[in-house]
């Protein structure tokens, strides 16, 4: 049974930083895309970051570029999202997917504020 759970969010103060972790079971991690997604209560969530099976190719998204990064351990089976430079706006529950299949985790909650 393929389980995602996440972890790492909490309140930063702006221009700090959190590193997410989405520990997966169930499955072969290293065969799958991972994604994380966010979402501000009555938007959609967004689309933030993936990663190839293999962690060689990753996308994120424009809000986001240069200050966030994907990676992922294949030993752990642990997909990571390092935020730096967190603005207010940055403010939502985050989310690991895996795509194929379309799992989701819990979600995390990221507040930034001062």
């Amino acid at each position: 049974q393929v389980h995602l759970v996440e972890s790492g969010g909490g309140l930063v103060q702006p221009g700090g930083s959190l590193r997410l972790s989405c520990a997966a079971s169930g499955f072969t991690f290293s065969n799958y895309i991972m994604r994380w997604y966010r979402q501000v209560p009555g938007k959609e969530r967004e689309l933030v970051a993936s990663i190839t099976g293999g962690g060689r190719d990753t996308n994120v998204a424009r809000s986001v570029m240069g200050r966030f990064a994907i990676s992922r351990d294949n030993v752990k089976s642990t997909v990571y999202l390092q935020m730096n430079s967190l603005k207010p706006e940055d403010t939502a529950v985050y989310y690991c997917q895996r795509p194929t299949g379309g799992f989701w985790g819990q979600g995390t909650q990221v507040t930034v504020s001062s």
